[in-house]
Formats: structure tokens, C-alpha cells, sequence
């Protein structure tokens, strides 16, 4: 695990090194044009890298935790919460380190260059290579019994078996008696039962047993990690017309200074960073004193607070609207609203983002055995991932609904005065509540692995003869 997190390390860091030699030649010779390719591909290694060590560090940080193996954090917390602490404290460096970049880091590509900007996270990205090397020797390494340290191999050896039993397998016709025909086929399966000791390890059927188990964990889950895809597609709107909105607005701060709307999206993190001591200090211990809340019980609260931010943005959007309608458009083109009416909403996300992110965390974590633990965590970065193309996807379907066919104008005009996002606000606020009901579902018919795990318990405790 080490040296497979030392290469996509090793391969961000390369693609840091790309990039702030590409900004370094560009500050020496601006006139000179430089390859678009070389570019593209130093930001693919940036992405390769993070792509392979984010679930993968996460997984193995997680890991270190001792005497909590295999203890599944959708259980109603009352053996340990050190695994819900290290989540919550995970998600809080997260966070202190993006908001840095937005400020701190701005400030200095403002100021001093894009060279220094990029500079400065490839020498941090060093440091924590070379820190993260150093500690190879102290780390603990977890692997599950039950399946061999190299799956991947297996799987290839079995698949390679089964096709050569399957091509040496012979089909002959009797000649003795032409009217009767036979089919002889050889009686040797082509796989072992994949739940006995023998196929579980060795065999040529043991990658495929994995394989199936594998699908089995991922099946399960696979309901509520769909009704999650909404709540990241909620995830995208302060980027984008979240700061489309604010554009518009009021942003004096006194006399001259105007507030970036972009800005404003540091005020997710700051709430996150504020609010998480809060949460893991005082309202989890709250909880758990009264027979605890579920992880899934905890993501269902920021699902439903991401929907109150959709609300509240509908709402401002709709005051907006209406105070720029009555404005001369040739003379007056910042609508005097306050750019910080926008803060409930972004506030609102924050406060979701505790529940249900690190509530994310945990689940998919704790919901699959040890050797998918990295596996679960890609699960959960893979929310956001697909939410980001479900959310592309919806706006390409509402453009095209409402500005391509119709003789109405687009909810996404360029011109803020004609644009609906008001409507678009409740749009995903409707999908988010039917999302959110399917949830609800799909959680009460969701049987945890805790719950598997005190049945089997409670099941091998009646089968034990009496002492």
C-alpha cells in the first residue's frame, strides 16, 4: 500500500514540477507560445496523482486506528468513536488546507506570480513525500485473510483457466447407435463453490470468486450512493451561479473595496472549520448518550439542510429579480441588494457538508470489508465525480427545454435580468426532496454490516453446545 501511495504521490508531484516549469518559461519568454500538450499533460499527472492517493491515504490513514478493525461505523455508536473522530478530523485539515489556497495562496499568485504559486505547493508536496516515506516502518498494514495478497493476478490466472477448460472440453456423437445421440461432456466443473474453503484462497476460480463478492458489497450499496448524486450535484452550485448570482449584486465594503463573489465560497469552509469542533465535541457525545444517530441518520440531516439552502437561494434569487426588473437597464447594471444575502445559503451547504460528507466517509468505509477499504472511499469521491456530470447533464437538458424549443428565453441567460435561476433553485430543490424520500427508503430496507455481523454472533452462540 505504501509504495502504491508513494507513485500517484510521486506522480502529482511531477505534474507540479510540469506546471511551475511551464509558468516559469512563460514569466521568461512571455511572447514565445508554449505547447497547450505540455500543459494538458502536467495537469493529467496532478490528476492522476490525487485520483489514486485521495481514496487510497484516506483508506490507509483510517487503518492506523488500532483495536478497531473491523467494526462498522453505521452501528449506533456506543463501542467507539475513533473512527467517526478521525473522519470529522480528516475533512477539517481538508478544508483548513482549501481554504489557504483560496486566500492565502490567491493572494500570493496575485501578488508575486504564478511561478512563487506554483512553487510553493511542489516544495510542500516534498515534504510531505519525504514525511510520509519516513514513517513506512511504524505504519500498520491490514490485509483480509480470506483473499490472497495479489487478487488482481488471480483473477487474471482464473479467467486464463476457465477459457482452456472451456475450449478442452469435448462433445462427441455415439457411433454405436446413430439414432440415439450422446452428448458426452466432461464432468469437471469449471469452478469451485465460490463460499468453500477451497475455491475462497486457491483455485483458478478464486479471482472470480472475488470478483463477485466485490460485486455483491458494491451492489448493495449502489441504492444509497444514487440518492447521494443529487446532494453533490447541490455541491456544484456555489462555483458557479452561486457566484453568477453575486456578480450582480452590491459588493461594497466601504468606499472602494468590492468583494470577489468568488469569495464567498471560502465561507462554506470557514463554517465547516468553525463549526466541526462543535460537532465532534458537543453533538455526537449528545447523541450518543440517547442511544446515538446513524451515519445514515446523519446524512439525511445535511441532505435536508442542502435542500433548505436551495429554498433560501430560490428565494433571494426571486428578490433579486424582481428589484432588477424595476431598474433602468442603461444606467444601472449592480442591483442593490446586499451581496451578502447570499450567506445563508452558503452557510446552509457548509453546515450539510459536516453531516453528510464525513457522514459519507464513514459509511462507505465501514460498509465494506477490509480489503475494499479503498474501495469504499472511491465510492465516496466518486459521488461527487458523477454529480458533477449529473449536474452538466441537467443544465444541458434544461437549456435545451427551455431556450432551444421554446420561444421562451433560457433560465441561464447571459443577462442576469432575463435569467430564471430562481426556477432552477426549485428544480433542484424538488429533485432533492425526491431524492431525498428514496433515500429514506432505501435506508429503512438497508441492513447494515453490523447488523450481519450480530446475527452471525448471535447464531453461532445458539449453535454452541451447552458447557
Amino acid at each position: 500500500m505504501v509504495n502504491l501511495l508513494l507513485f500517484f504521490l510521486i506522480c502529482s508531484f511531477k505534474g507540479l514540477v510540469a506546471l511551475t516549469s511551464t509558468a516559469l518559461s512563460w514569466a521568461r519568454h512571455p511572447t514565445d507560445k508554449i505547447s497547450s500538450s505540455y500543459l494538458f499533460w502536467s495537469l493529467w499527472l496532478i490528476s492522476l496523482g490525487q485520483g489514486g492517493y485521495n481514496p487510497s491515504l484516506q483508506a490507509f490513514g483510517a487503518d492506523q486506528i488500532a483495536n478497531d478493525d473491523e467494526l462498522p461505523s453505521t452501528q449506533y455508536e456506543k463501542k467507539s468513536n475513533k473512527k467517526s473522530s478521525f473522519f470529522q478530523w480528516w475533512y477539517f485539515g481538508i478544508c483548513g488546507g482549501s481554504l489557504a489556497g483560496v486566500t492565502v495562496m490567491s493572494y500570493i499568485q496575485d501578488t508575486f506570480g504564478w511561478v512563487l504559486g506554483f512553487a510553493i505547493p511542489t516544495v510542500a508536496m516534498v515534504a510531505s513525500i519525504f514525511l510520509f516515506w519516513c514513517g513506512g516502518r511504524i505504519y500498520a498494514y491490514k490485509q483480509d485473510d480470506a483473499i490472497s495478497e495479489k487478487p488482481s493476478r488471480d483473477i487474471v490466472r482464473s479467467i486464463k483457466e476457465a477459457l482452456s477448460r472451456l475450449t478442452s472440453s469435448r462433445i462427441t456423437l455415439s457411433n454405436n447407435n446413430p439414432e440415439v445421440v450422446e452428448l458426452e461432456l466432461q464432468e469437471k466443473p469449471l469452478c469451485q463453490n465460490p463460499g468453500s474453503t477451497e475455491g475462497s484462497k486457491e483455485g483458478p476460480c478464486s479471482g472470480i470468486s472475488y470478483l463477485v463478492e466485490n460485486g455483491k458489497v458494491v451492489s448493495r450499496l449502489f441504492p444509497i450512493w444514487t440518492m447521494l448524486l443529487m446532494f453533490a450535484v447541490i455541491f456544484q452550485q456555489p462555483a458557479t451561479f452561486f457566484t453568477k448570482q453575486g456578480m450582480t449584486m452590491k459588493r461594497n465594503v466601504g468606499s472602494t473595496f468590492k468583494i470577489p463573489p468568488a469569495t464567498l465560497q471560502s465561507a462554506i469552509t470557514v463554517s465547516i472549520i468553525l463549526l466541526m469542533p462543535f460537532y465532534d465535541a458537543l453533538l455526537i457525545p449528545f447523541t450518543r448518550d440517547r442511544k446515538g444517530i446513524r451515519v445514515t441518520q446523519r446524512m439525511g440531516v445535511g441532505m435536508v439542510l442542502s435542500v433548505v439552502a436551495m429554498v433560501i437561494a430560490a428565494v433571494v434569487e426571486t428578490k433579486r429579480l424582481e428589484i432588477s426588473q424595476k431598474m433602468d437597464p442603461g444606467l444601472e447594471t449592480e442591483v442593490p441588494l446586499s451581496i451578502f444575502w447570499l450567506l445563508p445559503q452558503y452557510i446552509l451547504l457548509g453546515i450539510s457538508d459536516i453531516f453528510t460528507v464525513v457522514g459519507m466517509q464513514e459509511f462507505f468505509y465501514g460498509e465494506v470489508p477490509v480489503r475494499m477499504r479503498t474501495m469504499g472511499i472511491a465510492l465516496y469521491t466518486s459521488v461527487f465525480g458523477v454529480g458533477s456530470f449529473l449536474s452538466a447533464l441537467l443544465i444541458s437538458l434544461v437549456e435545451y427545454f427551455t431556450a432551444s424549443r421554446g420561444k421562451g428565453k433560457s433560465w441561464f441567460s447571459d443577462d442576469m435580468r432575463e435569467s430564471r435561476l430562481d426556477k432552477y433553485y426549485w428544480l433542484l430543490a424538488l429533485l432533492s426532496v425526491l431524492s431525498l424520500v428514496f433515500y429514506v427508503i432505501f435506508c429503512n430496507f438497508f441492513v447494515s454490516r453490523s447488523s450481519d455481523l450480530d446475527n452471525e454472533n448471535q447464531a453461532r452462540g445458539r449453535g454452541r453446545p451447552g458447557l
